[in-house]
């Protein structure tokens, strides 16, 4: 496995990826995608952290599904971290799963919509993990540094990143203000782009959310030049995706958008070393 520093997991030719479905689908399916996502960032040199949520508590619909039970998907999650010798990363929604979570990843990750939950963050700041808040769909960037400064006021308290994952725009549309990298990055934090949820389209479906996947690679192209990291979901046939399907990455394409998004980011990081 590639080393991974979560202080700076980013290399000097690399931007780091956090990668994988929605939500677990199944055991099989989760370490078939990690390990093919694993193959492909070795291959390219990119420090990769797979992600996927147990539980997707914000749904559009009552009915949509939403994940295993919390024990089952640790378990999970915990068994790819080992058995291919992978960082893994996953989402909590309530304060008393972050110590449970922590058990078995190395990553927590604050959803959007609960950005500003005080308690918890604290919480997850209180496991010692890597914290990774994404900025909500309602928040302005410099915001942020008020969910950062809850997670640092922790004593033992790891490190945080900060994601962007698009903007509401009226009803059923997201967009993306590229002037908030600048904003997020005063922050002290490794700066994210969710590639995939900002090209959702909430509740266009009716009782689904949709998305716009064709608009995935013009968004992440754009984002390479000023990022720290990816944050994208990858399914292997995301029409019949569980979660997220519309505006999910397509594994078969993922691997030459990554090559193009690897040369824009050392260009654009080379420009800013000289500078």
């Amino acid at each position: 496995m590639m080393s991974m520093n979560f202080h700076a997991p980013f290399t000097e030719q690399s931007f780091f990826l956090i990668a994988g479905p929605c939500v677990l689908e199944s055991r099989q399916h989760a370490l078939d995608l990690a390990s093919a996502l694993k193959a492909i960032t070795e291959q390219k040199n990119i420090p990769f952290i797979f992600k996927a949520s147990f539980d997707k508590a914000n749904r559009t619909s009552l009915h949509s599904y939403r994940g295993t039970a919390m024990a089952e998907g640790l378990d999970v999650l915990a068994e790819i971290k080992s058995l291919l010798d992978i960082p893994v990363l996953t989402d909590v929604h309530e304060a008393q799963q972050c110590a449970l979570a922590a058990a078995a990843v190395d990553v927590l990750q604050i959803p959007a919509f609960l950005c500003r939950q005080t308690d918890l963050l604290l919480s997850a700041a209180s496991t010692g993990k890597t914290v990774n808040i994404k900025k909500g769909q309602f928040l302005a960037p410099w915001d942020m540094s008020h969910a950062v400064g809850k997670v640092k006021s922790v004593t033992q308290a790891g490190p945080v990143w900060v994601t962007e994952r698009g903007n509401s725009f009226g009803y059923g549309n997201l967009v993306v203000d590229f002037q908030s990298f600048p904003h997020l990055r005063k922050t002290g934090c490794p700066v994210i782009f969710d590639a995939t949820h900002s090209v959702q389209k909430p509740g266009a479906l009716g009782s689904a959310t949709g998305g716009a996947r064709e608009m995935i690679p013009t968004l992440a192209r754009a984002a390479a030049t000023c990022i720290d990291g990816f944050f994208f979901e990858v399914h292997d046939t995301p029409e019949k995706a569980l979660s997220d399907g519309p505006n999910v990455m397509r594994l078969s394409e993922f691997g030459q958008l990554l090559d193009e998004l690897l040369l824009i980011w050392r260009v654009c990081r080379d420009a800013t070393l000289r500078d």
